[in-house]
């Protein structure tokens, strides 16, 4: 595919009325799970205010605590796993480890588009709603090599423990980008260099067949509805993840992981 020219207009330069992820006003917030935790831990731009490790689950993780939290960190609280289930929302699966931090710096899709090498890809969400589906997603736009996953601030989970644990440690190097506008910001992409294709079942190529080279926005549509009209009108071209007959449609996190390695084999 032909390498898209840059235009003059910077992407996303309007101050950003965003408020940080967490509870309350960009309060600091319970992470929990082993991956998140630990990958937290690793991340120096995390503040880390509390370390809680069940009494249950000492034995095995407390040296790997120690050497992802390094120097700096608050000493690990060890307490039983009740008194840890009270400290977090009902149903969350802590795996005896739960950590409160402050959010991380909320990313930018004009440092995205500055810092995108030539041959890049971002995600784009289309009202992706579900925090456990975002959070997938970010864990396989880490696996794959993906710069950034780029969401609707309206209609998009905030950075919760919940998405956390199914990102596995994701949110902690895959940037979520919230953006107020999402063809706006599909805009911005396409005049940084980024061609923006849109995953649609009726599409008439395959992602594989499509050839995608450069810079590659994925455009990925909500469960159900799919692609909304406007946005996929802002693609540059529709493509499809082959599927058999016995299912109409994939689960987006899903749809996600195929279209991603199937990106990557392309340019290996």
């Amino acid at each position: 595919m032909a390498k898209r020219k840059h235009l003059s207009r910077h992407p996303e330069k309007r101050p950003s009325r965003d408020r940080p992820s967490g509870a309350g006003a960009g309060g600091p917030q319970w992470l929990y799970g082993v991956h998140a935790v630990l990958a937290a831990l690793a991340n120096p731009r995390r503040r880390c205010r509390r370390i809680v490790l069940a009494t249950q689950s000492r034995h095995d993780l407390e040296a790997r605590v120690a050497a992802a939290a390094g120097a700096g960190r608050p000493p690990a609280e060890v307490r039983d796993r009740r008194d840890i289930e009270r400290l977090l929302p009902p149903g969350a699966v802590d795996q005896g480890l739960a950590l409160l931090a402050d959010p991380l710096p909320e990313p930018r899709l004009e440092a995205v588009c500055r810092d995108a090498a030539q041959e890049s890809v971002v995600v784009v969400l289309d009202q992706a709603t579900d925090p456990r589906n975002v959070g997938a997603v970010l864990r396989s736009a880490a696996a794959f090599g993906a710069g950034a996953v780029v969401v609707q601030r309206r209609h998009a989970p905030e950075i919760t423990g919940a998405l956390a644990k199914a990102a596995s440690g994701a949110v902690e190097t895959v940037p979520l980008v919230r953006v107020t506008n999402l063809a706006r910001a599909m805009g911005d992409l396409k005049e940084s260099g980024f061609w923006c294709v849109g995953l649609d079942a009726g599409a008439r190529h395959s992602i594989a067949e499509a050839g995608l080279s450069g810079k590659v926005a994925l455009v990925l549509g909500s469960e159900g509805e799919g692609l909304r009209r406007l946005t996929r009108e802002r693609c540059d071209r529709l493509v499809r993840v082959p599927i058999g007959d016995a299912v109409e449609s994939l689960n987006l996190s899903n749809a996600a992981a195929i279209a991603l390695y199937e990106l990557a084999r392309g340019r290996a």
